[in-house]
């Protein structure tokens, strides 16, 4: 693991943008950083939905969000410095979604932060950095999050939760 490879794990929350403007701040001036930042496609609940279509279109709106939000986040680390050609997306594809057909690889849903590990781990990326998602120590506790997960399983490099 390198690293000077860092896993930007993003959800186009504020805490995801907190979290891209801090590698940003801190890495800037490093130019032969290499940043990648990561989306684990969680799409809506089907049961929420009347039928197919509405749930198809919920899904594209959310996945035009994430993609503006990932555009957002390489002009912000662009804007401190990184060099564009050292800035990637990955793209985690859901088995269940209405919108893609999986390729050769997508995530079962079962844990966001198992397949934040999977790409730091297929990588080499050696910090992994993700927002700390707003609630209680008692939410945390009953509901679990995906940065206390990834801080617990992980098995090597650094880990930065930014809140």
């Amino acid at each position: 693991m390198e690293r000077k490879n860092v896993l930007i794990a993003v959800d186009s929350s504020e805490n995801s943008e907190r979290a891209v403007a801090y590698v940003g701040e801190m890495l800037g001036e490093c130019k032969d950083v290499r940043v990648c930042l990561l989306y684990v496609e969680k799409p809506p609940n089907r049961d929420m939905f009347a039928n197919d279509e509405a749930w198809k279109n919920a899904a594209l709106d959310k996945e035009q969000r994430l993609r503006a939000f990932l555009k957002q986040a390489r002009d912000l680390l662009k804007s401190h410095g990184i060099p564009m050609d050292r800035i990637t997306e990955e793209y985690v594809v859901s088995c269940t979604s209405p919108l893609h057909q999986p390729i050769d690889y997508c995530t079962p849903g079962t844990s966001i932060a198992e397949e934040i590990l999977r790409v730091q781990e297929t990588g080499g990326y050696g910090t992994i950095v993700i927002g700390r998602r707003g609630i209680s120590r008692t939410e945390e506790f009953l509901f679990g999050s995906v940065s206390t997960s990834v801080m617990h399983n992980a098995k090597s490099g650094s880990i930065w939760v930014v809140e």
